[in-house]
């Protein structure tokens, strides 16, 4: 067999050129098909290692496709400087939250509207708001787009909500220009606590959203998934405004139907738990593993959710977390978790607090008092609210002065009613007496000196001589009521002080005495003809009589000391629909009932067996001998043996039912 003749070899097709791979790049970029375009650079820097614009294209399409990191290897790697990959650097740097690094990357730049926007967005993430807010206000000459919805988003976060009006009416804007700066006016409304305000401009700002993205051609889903900030925060203002079934709802449908952003949906979660408080300990631990990073084991938020977080949202995340741990009594857990806060939010205060509460679920409140002073003291500038923890859990522990010790290291409330109760009240739990009254004089003293419209001088006065009175000091707590009586006038003061001179000065007494008015329908009693009087007189009574009488008066006592109780009904009783009425001899015994019938004896226990004559001839033998032994009771003794007799050859139903069984 002759072999097969070899098929001519085909012409190898030339490579495309570097103009045509560009010319589909371009395509690829124009149809923002990113990944397309990340393998067409790379084919052109196969055959130009060195283009620029093939390495400028793979590094922003490698952005584009949200592999920063490839994009950072993809800069670093190459041979080429290009004055905007040190500006490509840096934004991939804010993308990985690595904000010193970026904003140590701008530094060597020229400052450009690019540069300067990129900088105060690193700044805004760092929570340096007001240095953010000075470069948006140098851009606001710049043409960039939308600029307003940054710098309103500044002011909010900075804590100037105030000036966000003045703001917009600067540049002549609408908050309903668009509905990014809708949400971002109303957020401003709800920091000055007008919410019904902020509840409307976000209704209108939903309606111009789903306006221009239609217009847009967007797709149902995705501009539910776009205004799912503002679903978010209409829930939130219902809430505020009391209507917390709604916001419960609400949250709940968002969290459901997943139809949001995970920024969205872990501020919905956090909210509801917050909202629900401990009432679901384990459908709220459910909920938060949702924004759980799935591959560690313990509670660390997804790392797309870290970086979009803002670090006052992930610490609110994270102490919702803590406290259902503490209410499902997994402490492990907890501590766990409370050992890493001080390490992610060392500018917080939270941490600390949290840390105390777990001890005091541990019962180691010494110890919580102990770590709080600690942080007071290194931070002295945060520790208003950790003394007044420490101040809780001490008088909680049952550690009184260590609790007015906390308080007084307050010295902007020191003087206020509330605290000098609380100061006062936790002395005199220590034994502490001329502590307490020291406290009462140096408020008094204070607010005599404070030029204030609200004074509460007098408030403070009247506590101050019902405790001395109290605590046996009669002289100071007399010239606190007269004191009152010279300021005031008032009855109180004035009883006040006619009861407390009465006890040193009789007759000083009396001169203040003459200042009460008289009582209605006093006016014709003469109190010294009432004083001389003997008293009732004593008359004799037949004790039977006495006694009736002391009966009666015990009765009327107790019946006025009885008082009209609501009647307690069982589980899912209805007293409209009482149904049927209870049998009233419910709580007999059976054989008390009407309707009980005994049961019948079963006298086959009483047969003798053998013939039925032999046991008559018996029975009648043995009447005979004892009718000839004692002839008084023959008749009544013939008369129980024939019943006898008769009786036991009766055969019961019972018996023949049980025959007719067998």
């Amino acid at each position: 067999m002759a072999p097969k003749p070899k098929p001519a070899s085909t012409p190898s097709q030339p490579p495309p050129s570097v103009e045509d791979l560009f010319t589909t790049l371009n395509r690829h970029i124009n149809a923002s098909s990113f990944q397309n375009a990340v393998k067409l650079s790379d084919q052109i820097l196969a055959i130009a290692p060195s283009d620029e614009d093939a390495i400028r294209c793979k590094v922003v399409a490698l952005i584009k496709e949200d592999r920063i990191e490839d994009a950072l290897s993809a800069i670093r790697s190459s041979n080429k400087s290009l004055d905007d990959f040190d500006f490509l650097k840096a934004y991939c740097l804010y993308r990985q939250n690595k904000l010193d690094e970026a904003l140590d990357s701008l530094k060597a730049l020229e400052r450009t509207d690019e540069t300067m926007l990129l900088e105060s967005q690193i700044l805004y993430r760092l929570g340096k708001m007001d240095a953010s807010l000075d470069i948006y206000q140098k851009l606001q000459k710049s043409k960039i787009d939308s600029l307003e919805i940054n710098s309103v988003a500044s002011l909010v976060m900075a804590g100037r909500s105030s000036e966000v009006q003045g703001m917009l009416d600067s540049l002549r804007v609408k908050a309903t220009s668009s509905f990014e700066l809708a949400y971002n006016t109303a957020c401003s409304l709800i920091e000055r606590e007008k919410y019904t305000d902020a509840e409307q401009l976000l209704l209108s700002g939903r309606r111009v959203g789903q306006e221009v993205l239609m217009e847009d051609n967007f797709p149902d889903d995705e501009i539910e998934i776009e205004l799912s900030p503002i679903a978010v925060q209409l829930a939130y203002v219902q809430q505020l405004l009391g209507r917390k079934q709604d916001a419960m709802e609400a949250y709940t449908d968002i969290i459901k139907r997943d139809m949001a952003d995970e920024s969205s949906i872990a501020v919905a979660v956090n909210n509801l738990i917050s909202l629900k408080g401990p009432k679901d300990v384990s459908d709220g631990l459910r909920k938060l593993d949702r924004l759980k990073e799935k591959e560690t084991q313990n509670f660390e938020l997804a790392h797309g959710l870290d970086l979009k977080l803002l670090a006052k949202q992930k610490e609110a995340i994270y102490s919702n977390r803590i406290l259902l741990l503490l209410h499902a009594n997994k402490l492990d857990q907890a501590r766990e978790l409370v050992s890493r806060l001080p390490d992610m939010f060392p500018e917080s205060v939270v941490p600390v607090l949290l840390q105390a509460a777990l001890l005091v679920r541990e019962n180691k409140a010494g110890r919580a008092e102990e770590i709080l002073a600690q942080f007071a003291g290194k931070f002295p500038e945060k520790s208003k609210i950790v003394y007044l923890a420490r101040a809780q859990v001490a008088a909680a522990a049952g550690h009184p002065h260590i609790a007015a010790d906390s308080l007084a290291k307050i010295p902007d409330i020191q003087h206020m009613p509330a605290t000098v109760a609380t100061l006062v009240s936790l002395k005199e739990r220590a034994g502490d007496i001329d502590g307490a009254a020291a406290v009462l004089d140096s408020a008094i003293k204070w607010w005599a000196n404070a030029m204030t419209e609200d004074n509460k001088l007098n408030i403070i006065v009247q506590e101050a001589a019902s405790f001395k009175l109290r605590h046996g000091k009669e002289e100071d707590a007399a010239r606190l009521y007269e004191d009152l009586v010279k300021s005031q006038g008032s009855i109180e003061a004035l009883v006040g002080v006619v009861t407390t001179v009465a006890r040193l000065d009789v007759n000083k007494a009396e001169l203040y005495e003459k200042k009460l008015k008289t009582l209605p329908g006093l006016k014709g009693i003469d109190v010294d003809s009432l004083e001389r009087t003997s008293g009732v007189k004593h008359v004799d009574a037949p004790h039977v009589a006495v006694t009736e009488t002391q009966e009666e008066g015990k009765n009327k006592a107790k019946a006025k000391k009885k008082r009209k109780r609501k009647p307690r009904y069982p589980k899912g009783f209805d007293p409209a629909k009482p149904g049927p009425p209870p049998d009233p001899e419910r709580w007999l015994p059976k054989r008390e009932r009407s309707t009980y019938r005994p049961k019948r004896k079963d006298k086959r226990a009483a047969q003798v067996r053998g013939s039925q004559g032999a046991v008559v001839r018996e029975k009648h033998d043995a009447g005979a001998s004892s009718n000839n032994s004692n002839p008084k009771s023959n008749q009544a003794t013939g008369s129980k043996g024939a019943a006898a007799a008769s009786e036991q050859t009766k055969p019961s139903s019972k018996s023949l039912k049980k025959k007719s069984r067998n």
